[in-house]
């Protein structure tokens, strides 16, 4: 080898040597000629992977944020000086005029099928997607059931096209350490009964089978009383709820009263109010980033478990 070929090789940097990488997103191959320099990304809970593998440099752009959600200090501090493009749903005008090479969604959070942001129409102009999977099964049906997995495959994932595959390892081993404490602790205890209510009045919005609150409640020592609804995110009837009696009740917080508004709602309806959590009164509110796959996940199974178990540390 020609010595200036050697020292430049020697020179590059790990992720560039790595590249190009494919990897199967939704059951569809994507390919990564080199590690990203202009991302854009959707959502809060997608906005926490990025900022957790400290890609702010490597972004230049977030939409989904402001136009449904209060954000937090700690957020906001992470956030530093990256524009938000949309506060809500991008269109294509947003993105292209960020001039991005990656966009960081899903189904429902920020790209709808059939609409006018998807990744197949981001593709005609060079820009690669990864779509969130929790939200493949929008799409394909043939999906495997949510686990905490879920979580760690998209952040492995994003973290292998960036080229920074030590930062996923290190964030994961500790998630995984502290779930694994948490099974610890309610080892041998009979599952819990929960439900998440979302929001709702007719019927309720909540998780089925395939949304990431599955995954948490169980890894917290309880059952989504849905977890047999062959869904992700959808509606229900009440009768249905009140037919499992769940023993414990997950509200959204959306940043507005702490789910008080939520709560009162369920005491007053005529079915609700007769359910074993309600008549507890065995709530817990939790914020949006902690109940759709991120980072923040991990501290929500914690909340969970404890609320369970209140002697669970």
């Amino acid at each position: 080898m020609r010595p200036a070929l050697l020292a430049a090789l020697l020179l590059a940097p790990a992720a560039a040597l790595a590249h190009p990488v494919t990897l199967d997103n939704c059951g569809r191959p994507v390919t990564f000629d080199a590690p990203p320099e202009r991302a854009v990304v959707h959502d809060i809970n997608m906005a926490e992977i990025m900022f957790a593998l400290e890609l702010q440099p490597r972004t230049v752009g977030v939409t989904g944020i402001t136009g449904w959600y209060k954000t937090t200090p700690e957020f906001d501090a992470a956030r530093g000086d990256i524009p938000e493009l949309a506060p809500r749903y991008p269109t294509m005008e947003n993105l292209l005029a960020a001039e991005p090479d990656f966009f960081f969604a899903g189904w429902y959070y920020g790209m709808q099928p059939g609409g006018e942001v998807t990744p197949e129409t981001l593709a005609g102009f060079g820009i690669p997607t990864w779509v969130l999977t929790e939200s493949c099964v929008h799409l394909d049906r043939d999906r495997p059931d949510v686990s905490m997995e879920t979580l760690y495959g998209d952040v492995r994932a994003i973290a292998t096209i960036f080229g920074v595959e030590d930062r996923a390892a290190a964030l994961i081993e500790g998630w995984e350490a502290r779930i694994a404490a948490v099974a610890d602790e309610t080892e041998g205890a009979a599952p819990t009964r929960v439900f998440l209510y979302d929001s709702g009045e007719d019927q309720p919005f909540t998780a089925g089978r395939f949304a990431m609150p599955t995954a948490l409640i169980a890894a917290a020592g309880g059952v989504n009383v849905m977890d047999d609804v062959d869904m992700s995110w959808g509606r229900v009837g009440w009768e249905a709820v009140g037919e499992r009696d769940p023993e414990f009740i997950i509200v959204l917080d959306y940043g507005e009263d702490g789910g008080a508004g939520l709560i009162a709602f369920l005491e007053a309806h005529p079915v609700m109010r007769e359910t074993t959590a309600v008549r507890n009164r065995r709530y817990l509110a939790l914020k949006y980033a902690e109940i759709t796959p991120g980072p923040a996940n991990i501290g929500a199974v914690e909340k969970i478990a404890r609320a369970l178990r209140p002697g669970v540390n």
